[in-house]
């Protein structure tokens, strides 16, 4: 472990929007003295109101919180309306394709493709405010086009990562009761096209009745099935609209969009966001921990399929002004070295990755940085999962020059924005530690009975008060929101958000993040449900029962680990078909991510008498770690023994 404290470059924190620690703490003060005066001031000060709220916040109906009620706004003016005074010739989106193309929209040229893409979704389509639009993507500019559009009029989009199986897909556009998809012929990925509308189509073939149309962006040329009546041609459409769309009026609380999460017990959760609250954050942690100034050139490399991709590729970059750069393409295509002449190329200023993209990065090309000019980088950011101290450091002096300063940033799908994160001109960094809540974040580390966890001693990782860009509820499920996230933790007497992590804090007031403390798996930054996975196995008509766990991995953080039981013993290698067969099934219900990369047939599974399987020992055995859980309460303790000598088999 790293033991140095990185204090933040001088040069830099000279011009930060928060310049150091005494500034930090004067604001966490603020933000405890006085809750909503101090969110009630940000709140007036960044968002262009149509008309002012008239309540900071509402906690009549906790945990549905309501924040800055009365007031009225929209996202998309927010974004892009609102700069054009000042900032209509700056370039707004550089977008860059796997295959070299590049495009760049001025805030003037994406008001008018937004506004004729609001026009074509009212008129072409008849949706309206409310109405729920999927969008199943590539990384192209259309994505936040259409995102932004369903902001302008006010339909609520919900974005499938465009690597979802039809499966997957159908799932999320039921839950949704969509009226509209938008889709791409395809997209293309290490030089090659591959194809989105397929299965869209594959999709739409198993029953989603609500959806009336299929609108299809052109990108890779391929040949495609064409619905009549159904299916429509975006770039056909849209050039005939109006590049004039007045906003619609949001009131603060109106959702803005759904995203779907995977939980610890199967179906997929539809997390809901609402307009006002999530907007305000967004752009103030892109102010805050960025540190953006007016000509920055800032890059995320995530996904617009992720809550990442929403929050800081489109809707956080465009509120604050910034140029954002899309990305379509993969870090290692045709080199090692894309990344880093992007970033010498576009003079970027913030570069935002996860660490699965810094180690393979790292591994696939140590040397590659050196080949091009980085010195334009100011801020490195991480997301996703906690990164090691390898690839901390690599980070930190290859990448950085030893200059820069990396915000570890700590966050989820349902909190909207960063929750813990270094701040680049104040917190003294210690590598591979998410450090401090941000202020106004009233961030907790305690035990099972509400009180602060010991020093260096693990505990739950809580917000415990409520704040602007929080998870309004899950779609269709209030109970379900209740009890996933305000039914584990308390605080004198009352429930408090908890995360689903644990974390530890140090006698400094750091904080770490040890990682899930519920049956989710991190996989390249993206959680899946281990419940989902198991759903998808035991589809296989040989599948009796099956576990599956995280097991470390040196690339992804995680990789996915299943141990089956068959119906039937089958020999090793009909084995070696069945492993094929299990995850063909996987990648046909959820998508390629979700792929076992290790799978194991095992006799039984430790449960205990109530038939409760004890997943806990299942990690230890992966892990090889000793097992010190009591095997005595299992029903058949000799299993155990039995797991760990076909694991090890496994290994040779």
């Amino acid at each position: 472990m790293l033991q140095e404290i990185y204090q933040p470059n001088p040069h830099y924190a000279s011009t930060a929007a928060i310049k150091n620690m005494d500034e930090y703490h004067a604001l966490m003060n603020k933000a405890k003295e006085d809750y909503e005066g101090f969110w009630g001031d940000y709140a007036k000060e960044k968002i262009d109101w149509f008309k002012p709220f008239d309540t900071v916040l509402n906690e009549s109906e906790a945990p549905f919180y309501k924040w800055f009620e009365g007031g009225q706004l929209n996202v998309a003016h927010q974004c892009i309306d609102r700069h054009l005074l000042t900032r209509k010739n700056k370039a707004a989106i550089i977008f860059e394709g796997d295959n070299g193309d590049q495009q760049v929209l001025t805030y003037r040229e994406l008001a008018y493709e937004v506004n004729r893409t609001a026009n074509m979704f009212k008129n072409q389509f008849g949706i309206t405010k409310g109405d729920r639009v999927v969008l199943y993507m590539p990384m192209i500019p259309e994505a936040a086009i259409s995102m932004l559009a369903c902001a302008k009029i006010g339909a609520i989009h919900s974005v499938v990562f465009g690597g979802f199986s039809a499966e997957a897909l159908r799932d999320r556009i039921i839950d949704a009761e969509a009226k509209l998809v938008v889709t791409s012929d395809g997209a293309y990925r290490k030089g090659n096209p591959y194809m989105l509308k397929p299965v869209v189509d594959e999709a739409l073939s198993k029953g989603c009745e609500c959806v009336q149309a299929v609108c299809v962006v052109e990108r890779n040329g391929e040949e495609i099935h064409w619905e009549p009546g159904r299916d429509y041609a975006y770039n056909e459409l849209v050039k005939n609209e109006s590049p004039k769309c007045a906003a619609e009026p949001m009131e603060s609380e109106d959702p803005l969009f759904l995203l779907y999460t995977s939980g610890s017990t199967g179906k997929p959760k539809g997390v809901q966001h609402s307009s006002a609250g999530y907007i305000l954050w967004a752009q103030m942690t892109m102010e805050w921990v960025f540190d953006l100034k007016e000509n920055d050139t800032y890059w995320c490399t995530a996904d617009v399929g992720w809550i990442t991709g929403h929050t800081y590729i489109v809707y956080g970059p465009l509120a604050a002004g910034a140029t954002t750069v899309m990305f379509e393409g993969v870090p290692t295509f045709p080199d090692a070295g894309r990344c880093w002449r992007m970033v010498e190329e576009y003079q970027v200023n913030q570069f935002y990755t996860a660490p699965t993209a810094i180690r393979l990065l790292h591994k696939t090309g140590q040397d590659e940085p050196k080949k091009y000019d980085l010195s334009s980088l100011r801020v490195l950011g991480t997301v996703g999962e906690p990164i090691d101290p390898a690839a901390w450091k690599w980070y930190y002096e290859e990448i950085g020059g030893s200059k820069c300063a990396i915000v570890d940033t700590y966050w989820q799908t349902e909190t909207g924005g960063h929750m813990i994160s270094p701040l680049p001109g104040a917190t003294p960094i210690k590598p591979a530690c998410a450090t401090f809540a941000l202020p106004g974040i009233i961030a907790e580390v305690i035990d099972e009975e509400g009180n602060p966890a010991p020093i260096g001693e693990k505990g739950f990782m809580c917000i415990t008060k409520p704040w602007p860009s929080m998870i309004r509820t899950i779609w269709g499920d209030p109970e379900r929101f209740v009890k996933s996230y305000f039914g584990d933790c308390k605080k004198d007497g009352k429930p408090v958000y908890f995360t689903g992590d644990g974390a530890m804090i140090d006698e400094e007031g750091y904080i770490t993040i040890t990682g899930r403390t519920d049956d989710v798996i991190n996989v390249s930054g993206h959680r899946m449900g281990t419940a989902e996975v198991e759903a998808a196995i035991k589809k296989h008509s040989n599948v009796a029962a099956v576990a599956v766990v995280g097991k470390p991995h040196p690339i992804k953080g995680e990789g996915i680990f299943a141990y089956i039981v068959l119906k039937s013993e089958e020999s090793l290698a009909e084995e070696i078909e069945l492993t094929k067969e299990i995850n063909n099934i996987i990648k046909k219900e959820i998508g390629a991510i979700a792929l076992c990369d290790d799978i194991v047939f095992v006799p039984d599974l430790p449960k205990t008498r109530s038939g409760k399987i004890m997943r806990r020992i299942l990690r230890s055995i992966v892990k090889n770690e000793e097992i010190t859980q009591d095997t005595s309460t299992l029903e058949d303790p000799s299993i155990v023994g039995k797991i760990e000598s076909i694991v090890k088999s496994c290994r040779l």
